[in-house]
């Protein structure tokens, strides 16, 4: 295959229809699928053909992108008795841009190439902003060949675009991303009871941290979130829980004891079974807070 000319894209979700957009602007031709028609009117609108069925879009297009929910969403549409490997055309390039088991995606990648099917996992970091503006960070695990091909696909969409290695390697980053963060912001909100309970003003040593090697992404938005008490949503504490239940099955199956990662994991269930799922993830400063004062 030459040159991608048609792309079809699955998942019209906050993240999937900005990129949707943006692969329109960059000159592709668009097919899309929605189990609900309505979610794909936008960018049918757009430019994009709507087709009712994943099989009948895999056979057509030269590129099929997934952006869903979680591993067993990603197997059904590319491995299911419907999905892309009853239809999809040997040298079809697949790349899952959803957040999923690294373990999985390397079964995905070997089940597909037994039907000449190529595979790369790419899941990305930036949030809606980041898919509305272009600029996601995109981190993707494959063969060299295949991600030197998609490389204009995955340029309409990000801007920081790294091959990490084979298969499953992009996942893992992924999840490697999703842990430090959440650790991040803990850490954050460990540090900040300790300054609360010697009187010091949250803001200004927010400022001062700011300004030395404890800043980060998340010193700068979610420090000031934890200040202000206000987790209006920008990543969803139910989707980060999510992400950090497939680093909780990566640590099982390579056997490894990693306690502040196990905490972290943990904080962040306990903030969704609580029933603040809804709120920004960084809302696990309110886990840190309860737990911190326990003869209170």
């Amino acid at each position: 295959m030459d040159s991608i000319k048609h792309i079809g894209l699955i998942g019209l979700g906050i993240m999937g229809k900005p990129m949707g957009l943006n692969l329109l602007k960059a000159g592709f031709s668009l097919g899309v699928y929605a189990r609900h028609p309505e979610t794909a009117q936008t960018l049918v609108t757009a430019g994009a053909t709507f087709y009712d069925s994943v099989a009948r879009l895999a056979a057509e297009v030269d590129v099929l992108i997934t952006m869903v929910s979680d591993t067993p969403d990603v197997e059904a549409i590319l491995l299911g008795k419907d999905g892309v490997i009853t239809q999809g055309k040997a040298g079809l390039l697949v790349i899952d841009m959803s957040t999923i088991s690294p373990v999985a995606t390397q079964k995905i990648a070997a089940d597909l190439a037994k039907q000449g099917i190529r595979f790369l996992d790419a899941p990305v970091s930036g949030g809606e902003a980041g898919a509305i503006a272009g600029t996601l960070t995109i981190m993707v695990g494959g063969k060299t060949e295949d991600f030197e091909q998609a490389l204009p696909v995955l340029a309409a969409m990000g801007k920081t675009i790294t091959h990490i290695g084979e298969h499953g390697a992009g996942q893992m980053v992924k999840a490697c991303n999703n842990l430090i963060i959440a650790q991040t912001v803990v850490a954050i909100s460990e540090a900040f009871e300790m300054a609360k309970m010697a009187g010091v003003d949250l803001d200004k040593a927010r400022t001062a941290l700011m300004g030395g090697f404890a800043n980060s992404k998340a010193m700068e938005v979610h420090a000031k979130r934890i200040i202000d008490n206000q987790y209006t949503p920008g990543f969803k504490a139910k989707l980060h829980h999510k992400d950090l239940q497939i680093v909780a099955k990566t640590l099982n199956a390579y056997e490894l004891n990693l306690p502040a990662s196990q905490y972290v994991i943990q904080a962040m269930r306990q903030l969704v079974e609580q029933g603040d799922g809804e709120l920004d993830s960084a809302a696990v400063a309110k886990i840190v807070q309860q737990t911190a004062h326990p003869k209170s």
